[in-house]
């Protein structure tokens, strides 16, 4: 690893050092999982406006939650990069760091004068993760993408909703939450070939288009091999039944599924149905998905005599896989949640701590750790600046009047 991290780093990724110049949620959150496991990861942050995701979401006394989550771990620099001494600020900084994140629209870096050349040039080892919504080539690459664009284009939004409904969008950022994984996992992979195969630095071309079409299951195959193109089924399953939400007695939804023949022969005999076990299409998955009408309807019938106590207990006794539907306070406040630490509290500047999601995954001898929350706009430009690159006070005041600086 190059450089040196601040002495406060730990984790399995301490000495990994991580320039995060994207914005909103799929570039910042690879920065966030890397950070989360002990790499030292400053935020770029243009001086003018910050990060656009600053001002999106709930919010308390001014200040956006979902930055407070996405920014957690992050040393936050203000820097114009549009700027030829703010272009040369960063050069000077990725000579003493191995990852630089970017969700630029292609071309962007190239017309800053930070294309792949000069940036290799200055550090022959870094790894430059592009995060784009259609990756760096193609007719589609410099259409200006959001996670909405891409969960409508990729098929997500044609197969959710009800058969009779119009496709339904997901309330959150699912496809750049996606890619943000996504992209974690192909920095450490690059870091890998780097570091542990004698490599060098090289690019990533990440699309989220891509990323997102990578969840969808057999959509393709199916297409390819079959000429299948699925609808809308809305909580059923074209695999498996019995799969759906049901209703209980006292008002509450109960979620199912049916993948193993097992488990579906435990709910029917649970429900009161052991007849259609012995059915010939029963044994097949896919050949229940076909009579889910009748399925559903014995499971609906028993569900809705219950309250969700009684059907939670029964499924629980029995080996059915099933569960209630929680909002994310029922989540918050459940004994497992609790337990398992799935949402952790976290030190934060304004609000003395803030709770939120965990690491992404428990490792038994080098855990990870989120240190404090999202910070204010750019709250250590003059630290890194003067630390990293020795600029004087009187040069970083310089640059601040010029605007160059945040």
């Amino acid at each position: 690893m190059t450089g040196e991290p601040p002495a406060t780093s730990d984790g399995p990724l301490a000495g990994l050092r991580v320039l995060d110049a994207a914005t909103m949620i799929a570039g910042p959150t690879v920065g966030r999982l890397l950070g989360d496991f002990g790499a030292d990861v400053v935020k770029i942050e243009h001086p003018a406006h910050g990060d656009a995701l600053r001002s999106h979401g709930l919010r308390e006394d001014g200040d956006s939650l979902w930055w407070k989550m996405i920014g957690s771990n992050k040393r936050c620099l203000g820097l114009d990069l549009g700027e030829p001494a703010g272009a040369g600020l960063l050069l000077r900084l990725v000579e003493r760091f191995d990852v630089l994140i970017e969700g630029f629209r292609p071309g962007t870096l190239e017309r800053y004068g930070l294309g792949w050349e000069r940036l290799r040039a200055a550090n022959p080892g870094l790894i430059l993760l592009r995060m784009t919504g259609f990756g760096q080539t193609g007719p589609y690459a410099r259409r200006p993408a959001f996670g909405t664009l891409i969960e409508a284009m990729s098929g997500f939004a044609h197969l959710t909703g009800q058969p009779d409904g119009p496709p339904t969008l997901p309330p959150f950022g699912l496809a750049d939450s996606i890619a943000g994984i996504s992209g974690f996992a192909a920095v450490l992979t690059a870091l890998y070939a780097r570091d542990a195969r004698g490599g060098e630095g090289q690019v990533i071309d990440l699309s989220i288009l891509e990323t997102m079409t990578a969840t969808l299951g057999p959509e393709s195959i199916g297409y390819d091999r079959l000429g299948v193109v699925n609808k809308r089924s809305g909580n059923r399953s074209t695999s498996n039944a019995p799969r759906n939400t049901y209703l209980t007695k006292d008002g509450r939804w109960v979620a199912l599924s049916s993948s193993a023949t097992s488990i579906a022969e435990r709910l029917m005999r649970l429900v009161g149905h052991p007849e259609v076990i012995d059915e010939p299409w029963f044994s097949r998955g896919y050949q229940r998905a076909a009579h889910a009408d009748l399925l559903d309807g014995y499971v609906q019938e028993w569900v809705g005599a219950r309250t969700l106590d009684e059907v939670v207990a029964a499924f629980e006794r029995e080996g059915v896989a099933g569960s209630p539907v929680y909002d994310i306070a029922q989540l918050v406040n459940d004994p497992h949640s609790r337990e398992r630490e799935i949402f952790t509290p976290v030190p934060d500047d304004e609000f003395g701590r803030a709770r939120m999601p965990n690491v992404l995954f428990r490792l038994s001898r080098t855990p990870g750790r989120i240190r404090h929350s999202g910070r204010a706009f750019g709250s250590h430009t003059r630290e890194i600046l003067a630390g990293e690159l020795e600029l004087s006070a009187e040069e970083i005041s310089d640059l601040a009047r010029r605007g160059v600086i945040g």
